[in-house]
């Protein structure tokens, strides 16, 4: 570690599905964030650690702010909301293929009251002509005073080591707050249920929206010393448990297949992977519920 080692925290802020959790992934070298083309994936503070011999950079990727519509898109939206006080800088980022949206003036509103810097990320620039990306930067400039403006892809990498070295270069002196080799402050069984959460969002499509969690049950290794992971897919309603499941257990064995590899290779390690499904109806709206399956209004 250098004398002048600098460190900082980063919130990353945006709409639902502009990318924050791919950048989040791409910054960090493996998954911690999961990742989906569905909208308000990210429920948490997902708090992801890049170390260098230079600094420490610990970034935080909210769930997207969207106009909420249960007490759990109240959590998602506080969530977000307030750790704009929290942090050393403040990562705005847009989808360059979807441009300025009502969404994105709410934030800027938001964006107004802070004092920290906010740096303009405009990310999927892989999806649009150069003079569209022109526009979009033109659009912006004015709408706040932005550190910088910084194109990128985060899927491909494109420019995200360019606004690395930005970053790093405007973080203050200060401690390594995390262990070189910790990339994230979540615990295992939290990762492991974001994993399985993404295999439902992914393979169900439609059918089943936001209205699942997932609740890590039991971790402990068996006879044969292969890790068994327990865990219940929570749903709100019977016909949902029906899709869940498939016809024969088809879905579920699908969904816990990919699930097993993901966990594997964040665990190092032979995994033996029991699903199981219930309903509990309603339970993004009911304050026992939310808190059992760890959204704690009252922490944020």
């Amino acid at each position: 570690m250098t004398n002048n080692f600098k460190s900082g925290f980063i919130a990353i802020i945006g709409r639902p599905n502009v990318g924050k959790s791919t950048f989040m992934n791409r910054v960090i070298g493996q998954k911690i964030a999961i990742m989906s083309d569905k909208a308000q994936t990210t429920r948490n503070k997902i708090q992801g650690v890049l170390t260098t011999k230079e600094y420490q950079m610990i970034f935080i990727d909210t769930p997207g702010i969207h106009k909420p519509k249960h007490r759990l898109g109240d959590f998602m939206v506080q969530v977000a909301e307030n750790t704009l006080n929290e942090v050393d800088n403040i990562l705005f980022m847009i989808n360059a293929d979807e441009g300025y949206g009502r969404g994105d003036q709410y934030i800027i509103d938001l964006l107004q009251k802070v004092k920290q810097p906010v740096y303009l990320v405009i990310n999927k620039i892989d999806k649009i002509h150069p003079d569209k990306l022109m526009q979009l930067i033109d659009q912006y400039k004015d709408l706040h005073s932005f550190e910088e403006i910084i194109p990128i892809s985060a899927l491909d990498g494109n420019n995200v080591n360019h606004l690395l070295e930005v970053v790093a270069g405007k973080l203050p002196d200060g401690p390594q707050y995390y262990p070189a080799d910790k990339v994230t402050d979540h615990p295992e069984r939290f990762i492991i249920s974001e994993l399985i959460r993404e295999k439902v969002l992914h393979h169900t499509k439609e059918e089943i929206p936001h209205s699942i969690a997932v609740v890590i049950e039991n971790i402990e290794k068996n006879e044969n010393e292969k890790l068994l992971v327990q865990a219940t897919i929570v749903t709100e309603r019977s016909s949902q448990k029906g899709i869940l499941i498939g016809k024969q257990g088809s879905m579920l064995k699908k969904i816990g297949q990919q699930s097993r590899r993901d966990i594997e290779a964040l665990l190092g390690s032979k995994v033996y992977l029991e699903l199981w499904v219930k309903v509990k109806k309603d339970w993004r709206n009911r304050q026992n519920q939310l808190h059992e399956f760890g959204f704690r209004l009252d922490e944020y």
